[in-house]
């Protein structure tokens, strides 16, 4: 299918030949009609594209912030590396369109197959032939909606949800500053609801279309006092009792205009993106209330409202995303608001890059411009879930011999962030390894992850990665809560699986993959415990000498805060932190004792998610592992600190590892950043695989590691030590 995307190194936008999307529980697969180009926040998005490094950065001064946080704990190289492979892909553009459902996910029988809907969200309804929505993300269009009317709902979603923070009644009069998209979507609003509008922009233009849509005056900022006079007139001389901020830019004079426009104790809603910085004397005197719109209301930026399907209750939240998006198409069904005179031109999704590159010239001045999908003969196959790279060598079938292979073939399910930084690259450069085949959840990465690594073929179904005969090895590099069943399916499959930590949430998960082993007689699988194989850490556990399995070590992990919208915080779907990520240093501790765990006791500590775990192993040796989320985000992630024998050594982030044996101390530096051993992991993997010798990590260290980490969680809930 046809996907438009923008790479924000380069600034190209192009349309794109991608996998499409399956149909997944929880939401519907809809083939586009008509989407709305955004031409306040994606034109930014754009224009931010084409500016330099150093235009980026001030663009986004949070996420500079971030990255200069990263160098200091992660150092120069490795931030450089995680941010051009972010900056250097394709991301989606769009969010509001109107289709045809075509497919029906589990537990979206509320849909149905042909039905019109309008859709929303910045990951879901994009400008691209086929998209899947999730139920909340998705609202039935009325049989009088125009469909091209229709896709305005999720922009006039965020109008609406900027008007009902401002608590309208009848007979108000507000102020609407920027006549945009948005502005002009909140005058019809409000005069459908008995307000009387007037507005400031600077287009002429602008201002007609508010007035021809019923506002009562309208002017540009230069004419304020004009526009004032008229406000006074209709108040006597009161002023607004709202003020809608739909303006974007640097300029602080919208705000500055609010407050000459507002009457005492009126409201300001701020729903554009503009410099904020408030004339306190001036705001302060009128006592006026702030307040923010966050896009299309209740609902925003919650996955478990998004993606899992989970409504607030109407007694509770009245008006949320979908009910908004329901709302606007309803009040279109009974003619009771109109925005057929704010389409200023409907272009062929062909033509998309043009229509962009025209907005962003002024040679399209436009206000509302959509993107008109072609129509499918009715015969026609559905949409194709993969793509083949042109030119690419299809790897020859496998073959079932014990015999060594030159190159092994590699599919991968999952191909994010992480994967796409510190696994991918590495395999790249393998002359042993041919990267075959990557499935994803998204069309886009899945073709970014062909483009960068040259895999063979991109799908979004990752059935057709197990199904493919041509393979040796399977990459699950997914969220948490699916390892488990993913491994299981792939070790069915006969052959090799590497997957991300954790291998399982819970004892049962770890349970039924040793079953599968023992059913399958397939134990070919490795988990990515890569500290052990990390250089420094080599070197120093070889300077420690033979002392070193009975050594006492204490891992001091300064894990930090997670962002708000992480994934990571969704415990009850994908695990605690520690049950996610304390593998890896269970099994740098099991690896350096020489011996498996066999207890441990838990506690918490002050702040949520922290663990502090005591670790008693099979041969005697302890270690304990402090994993704490509170501490500063400039200090090191991970050290490591060694004791017995006479002997002490410390690995201090993986930067440098110091041994201090007798007099004398030696300290060796990392050359290049950082490594924290996923180039050896990878090489030791694919040798393993190739030649068909014992897995790096045996089968019996991943489970007890595995087994570990639940048991931890385990000994937090009863206040006792634990046996793994």
């Amino acid at each position: 299918m046809k996907q438009i995307a923008q790479n924000y190194k380069s600034g190209e936008l192009a349309v794109l030949d991608v996998p499409a999307p399956v149909c997944r529980p929880g939401g519907v697969l809809v083939r586009s009609l008509f989407s709305l180009i955004s031409t306040g926040t994606e034109m930014m998005k754009v224009s931010e594209a084409s500016m330099s490094m150093v235009g980026m950065a001030r663009a986004r001064p949070d996420q500079v912030r971030k990255v200069l946080d990263q160098v200091q704990q992660q150092g120069l190289a490795a931030t450089y590396k995680k941010v051009m492979n972010k900056l250097d892909s394709y991301t989606p553009l769009g969010y509001s369109l109107c289709g045809v459902v075509t497919e029906v996910g589990a537990g979206a029988e509320g849909f149905r197959a042909g039905q019109l809907v309008a859709c929303a969200g910045n990951e879901q309804a994009l400008h691209a032939e086929y998209n899947w929505v999730p139920v909340n993300l998705c609202a039935a269009v009325p049989a009088s909606v125009l469909p091209e009317h229709a896709a305005f709902a999720t922009v006039a979603s965020i109008a609406m949800h900027g008007v009902r923070r401002a608590e309208v009644q009848l007979g108000e009069t507000a102020a609407v500053i920027g006549l945009g998209l948005i502005g002009q979507l909140v005058v019809r609003l409000l005069v459908a609801a008995g307000v009387q509008a007037v507005g400031i922009d600077p287009v002429p233009d602008r201002c007609r279309l508010a007035e021809k849509a019923g506002a009562v005056a309208c002017g540009p900022p230069d004419e304020l006092d004009a526009v004032l006079a008229e406000v006074a007139r209709i108040t006597s001389g009161r002023g607004a009792d709202h003020v809608f901020l739909s303006a974007g830019g640097n300029t602080n004079g919208p705000v500055e205009a609010a407050v000459r426009l507002a009457r005492d104790r009126a409201r300001v809603v701020d729903i554009g993106k503009m410099k904020l910085d408030l004339p306190w004397n001036a705001y302060y005197e009128k006592e006026l209330d702030v307040r923010f719109s966050r896009s299309y209301g209740p609902g925003r930026y919650d996955t478990r409202y998004e993606l899992d399907g989970i409504d607030y209750p109407a007694g509770y939240v009245r008006w949320t995303e979908k009910r908004n998006l329901e709302s606007f198409l309803d009040l279109l069904a009974r003619n009771e608001l109109e925005v057929a005179t704010l389409i200023d031109g409907i272009f062929p999704m062909a033509d998309a890059a043009k229509v962009y590159g025209d907005l962003k010239t002024g040679a399209l001045k436009a206000i509302g411009v959509l993107l008109e999908y072609p129509v499918p003969d009715e015969d026609a196959p559905a949409p194709a879930t993969k793509t083949v790279l042109t030119g690419a060598k299809t790897p020859s079938v496998r073959k079932s011999s014990a015999a060594a292979k030159d190159r092994i073939a590699i599919g991968f399910v999952g191909a994010g962030s992480y994967a796409s930084s510190m696994l991918l690259p590495q395999l790249a450069r393998l002359s042993t390894a041919s990267l075959a085949h990557v499935a994803t959840t998204t069309s886009l990465s899945a073709v970014n992850a062909q483009r960068k690594f040259g895999f063979a073929t991109a799908s979004t179904d990752s059935g057709s990665v197990f199904a493919d005969e041509s393979l040796d090895a399977i990459f699950i590099v997914t969220r948490h809560a699916t390892h488990a069943k993913l491994v299981c399916l792939a070790l069915e499959t006969g052959k090799a699986v590497f997957v991300e930590k954790p291998l399982a949430l819970t004892r049962e998960e770890a349970g039924q993959i040793a079953e599968a082993v023992e059913k399958t007689g397939n134990d070919r699988l490795m988990v990515g415990f890569n500290r052990r194989f990390a250089p420094l850490l080599g070197a120093m556990r070889k300077g420690f000498g033979a002392s070193a399995a009975a050594a006492s070590t204490r891992y001091l992990v300064n894990a930090g805060p997670l962002a708000k919208d992480s994934w990571y915080l969704n415990e009850e779907a994908e695990g605690s932190r520690f049950t996610g990520e304390g593998g890896h240093f269970i099994d740098t501790l099991s690896w350096w004792a020489g011996s498996l765990a066999e207890e441990v006791y838990a506690v918490r500590g002050p702040e949520k998610g922290d663990v502090q775990a005591t670790f008693r192993f099979a041969n005697g040796a302890s270690g304990t592992i402090a994993y704490l989320t509170g501490g500063n985000v400039r200090f090191p992630k991970e050290t490591l600190d060694v004791t017995g024998g006479g002997r002490s050594a410390r690995l201090d982030n993986f930067k440098a590892a110091s041994v201090w044996a007798g007099r004398a101390k030696s300290t060796t530096r990392a050359r290049g950043g950082q490594d924290k051993g996923q180039r050896s992991e990878m090489e030791a993997f694919v040798e393993a695989v190739r030649t068909g010798a014992e897995m790096p990590i045996s089968l019996d260290s991943l489970l007890a590691t595995t087994r570990a980490t639940i048991a931890v969680g385990e000994s937090l809930l009863s206040g006792r030590p634990e046996r793994v």
